[in-house]
């Protein structure tokens, strides 16, 4: 079958999902494949140039300076300084040199540039020059600065990872970030799933009245209900005398933020599951909490799985909540907390700032791929007819 004939089986319309789709892979590689080798390359070298010259090496214009008239000999009726302007630089190469900031790269490598009153200067490629004089050298002519092109070699390091790693309070971050993470994960899911059930399947007054509320919810930015979440908070801790930034403060604050989207989801598909089931269960006298725990959440379980991914990415990477519900003390700061904290107030060291994305993407990736299979299942659920 000719390649042509394939594309009529295929069929326009599916052959530009198809194309979408990579079009979607694409762009999402290409800038986390720049992620990964930036994380990876020598700080110096980001600086210079971009990541995707890494393989290539870099260029980069220096100053350096001749040796002084003590170093002079003279060969014949020519005074010489010589010398190494990359001495200890090894594996680099010189390409162009210059006396002027302004022109650093006016001659080429080898080349002999003529000073004038009687000064003249070599550089080689590897870095060795000849700075020569038709008199002896003063203290006026020796010294002399000089701009080099240096051409690096490409260069790859895992400091960049070990100084995260290694940094300070970065593993009891890491702690404090699954203390915070995984029961602001369960906690909304499981009363989701309580009150999805409840709003698809039991009658009782004000269930239109929720309903409206919770999608009413969804919409309400969370920089705008945060304020005010927290003041309520704060009111309800100094009626128990609980300190206001705590553990269970910021699962709550996770809970009533993500709760509304879940309640919402859920009840979609709950409610689409298979009347007959739940009219037989109820038949036979079961409970609405035993149809609940036996059927409905069994059942349940893919689109339960494929929140939770949801709500684990988002409260992984959280800051805001995590700074304004836990604080910014050693003890409580969370993972992306202390890897911020790491790039300085300026925010300018770019290998720490791509190491750090790749170490906070490891548990979230994990995540992602156990629960993959779900998160497919329940998107999926409903779509077709008994899926």
């Amino acid at each position: 079958m000719t390649l042509s004939a394939r594309f009529l089986k295929i069929g326009p319309a599916r052959l530009f999902v198809h194309v979408c789709v990579l079009l979607i892979v694409i762009i999402w590689l290409i800038p986390t494949l720049g992620i990964f080798v930036s994380a990876v390359r020598d700080k110096d070298q980001i600086v210079v140039s971009g990541w995707w010259t890494a393989f290539a090496g870099s260029t980069r214009t220096v100053a350096a300076r001749v040796g002084t008239a003590d170093q002079q000999k003279q060969e014949g009726a020519t005074y010489v300084i010589s010398g190494n302007l990359l001495e200890g630089q090894d594996g680099r190469s010189l390409k162009a040199f210059g006396t002027r900031i302004q022109q650093p790269s006016a001659y080429q490598a080898g080349e002999t540039a003529n000073l004038g009153e009687g000064l003249s200067l070599q550089v080689n490629e590897d870095g060795t020059y000849r700075y020569m004089k038709n008199a002896a050298f003063t203290d006026d002519d020796a010294g002399r600065r000089v701009y080099v092109a240096v051409s690096t070699p490409p260069e790859f390091t895992l400091q960049n990872y070990k100084t995260v790693l290694t940094g300070e309070g970065i593993g009891q971050s890491f702690i404090n970030s699954l203390t915070v993470t995984i029961p602001a994960t369960i906690i909304p899911i499981l009363i989701a799933a309580f009150a999805a059930y409840a709003l698809s399947w039991m009658e009782f007054p004000g269930r239109a009245l929720l309903i409206a509320l919770v999608v009413g919810l969804i919409v309400v930015p969370l920089q705008m209900s945060l304020i005010p979440l927290l003041r309520l908070y704060n009111m309800v801790g100094s009626a128990f005398d609980v300190p206001s930034k705590t553990y269970p403060g910021i699962w709550l604050a996770h809970t009533a933020f993500g709760m509304p989207l879940a309640i919402f989801l859920l009840r979609a598909y709950i409610a689409g599951l298979p009347k007959e089931i739940i009219e037989s269960a109820r038949v036979d006298g079961a409970s609405d909490f035993e149809i609940f725990v036996r059927i409905v959440l069994p059942l349940s379980f893919p689109a339960l799985a494929s929140f939770a991914i949801f709500q684990f990415l988002w409260v992984w990477n959280d800051l805001l909540v995590a700074m304004v519900f836990l604080g910014t003390d050693r003890q409580h700061l969370v993972l992306t907390g202390a890897l911020n904290a790491l790039l300085g107030s300026r925010g300018g060291n770019w290998e720490i700032l791509t190491a750090s994305a790749f170490v906070t993407i490891v548990v979230p990736l994990l995540v992602f791929f156990g629960l993959q299979r779900y998160l497919v299942r329940g998107l999926l659920a409903g779509s077709v007819k008994g899926g």
